[in-house]
């Protein structure tokens, strides 16, 4: 029909693939450039949550990384293997151990997290910063009803 316009709905809009796509080519190219460090990306983002908070317990980082906690600790032996994190005796519960960076890890902090501005402003060339806080406000709308859905199919069992 003339005249008519065709509202696009925002369910026929296939943006899956494009936040899947991003993702991996974002740890591709953060990968690349943090090669001489000899981490990977899952021992940086412990680094990274126990340089912003030290002395948690595997437990409680495997929660915060949202992993399983045996994949966690074998996370945590590499790194402690390696001289990134000492396991330390919990006081208050003799079978537990905290986590705590060393003064190695603590060095390679500052450069990962140049790593990750350097890419940002790669990823982002062109793109003012009023949009990407818009396109980040719908993608966190977009994760708050998609875990919104996670917490109905927990209630529903």
């Amino acid at each position: 029909m003339e005249g008519e316009t065709t509202m696009t709905r925002p369910e026929d809009i296939p943006f899956g693939y494009l936040l899947s796509d991003v993702t991996l080519l974002f740890r591709k190219h953060f990968d690349r450039r943090a090669v001489r460090f000899g981490l990977t990306r899952a021992q940086w983002r412990a680094i990274k949550m126990l340089h912003h908070r030290e002395d948690l317990r595997q437990n409680e980082l495997a929660e915060f990384l949202e992993m399983e906690p045996i994949a966690v600790g074998r996370v945590i032996d590499r790194l402690q293997a390696a001289g990134f994190v000492e396991r330390r005796p919990d006081p208050k519960d003799r079978r537990a151990w905290r986590l705590h960076l060393t003064a190695q890890a603590r060095a390679v902090v500052d450069d990962m997290q140049e790593i990750g501005r350097g890419l940002r402003r790669d990823a982002t060339v062109g793109i003012e910063a009023a949009e990407l806080e818009q396109a980040l406000a719908v993608i966190s709308r977009i994760k708050d009803n998609l875990q919104a859905l996670e917490q109905s199919d927990d209630d529903a069992t």
